[in-house]
Order: structure tokens, then C-alpha cells, then sequence
């Protein structure tokens, strides 16, 4: 799983789950500010993410984002860590 792929399907989640427009999602975008998103809604997101990784992801390691650059990036760590792999 590539940080693209981790990218492409957040892009989704925001879409189809949060009615975002594709135009309002970029990799500095602001999740709360920008994206409109309160906590709730960042925890179906992480829910979303979960699903898609099949990981657990540490809520104390989610609460230090706030762009969906910094969900990528963490998403892909995660994903990176438990693979046993770095890329």
C-alpha cells in the first residue's frame, strides 16, 4: 500500500461519506478548517481507515493531525510499522 493509495482512498471516504467536492481535497487541506470536519466526523473517518487497512489505529497518534497530508502520512506509518517494512 502505497502513500498514493492511502491518498486516493482517503479522497474517497471524504466524497462519499462527507459529500465533499473533489476540489475542496488537497494534501494541505485542513480537516476541521478547511474540510468543515468535527470530531465526530474524524472518528468515522479513522473508523473508515481501519476498515480499509484492516489496522488498528491509535486515537492518541490520530489527534496530532490536522491536514490529510498528516492522515496520509500517519495512515502509512501505521501500515509501514505493522508490515514489518519501510519504504
Amino acid at each position: 500500500m502505497t502513500r498514493q493509495d492511502i491518498y486516493e482512498k482517503m479522497q474517497e471516504i471524504l466524497i462519499e461519506t462527507f459529500e465533499l467536492r473533489p476540489d475542496q481535497i488537497s494534501p494541505k487541506a485542513l480537516i476541521l478548517q478547511d474540510l468543515d470536519l468535527d470530531s465526530i466526523d474524524a472518528v468515522d473517518l479513522m473508523v473508515k481507515l481501519q476498515q480499509y487497512t484492516n489496522k488498528r489505529i491509535d486515537p492518541e497518534s490520530f489527534k496530532a493531525v490536522r491536514t490529510i497530508d498528516d492522515v496520509v502520512d500517519a495512515i502509512y506509518r501505521l501500515v509501514q510499522e505493522t508490515n514489518g517494512a519501510g519504504t
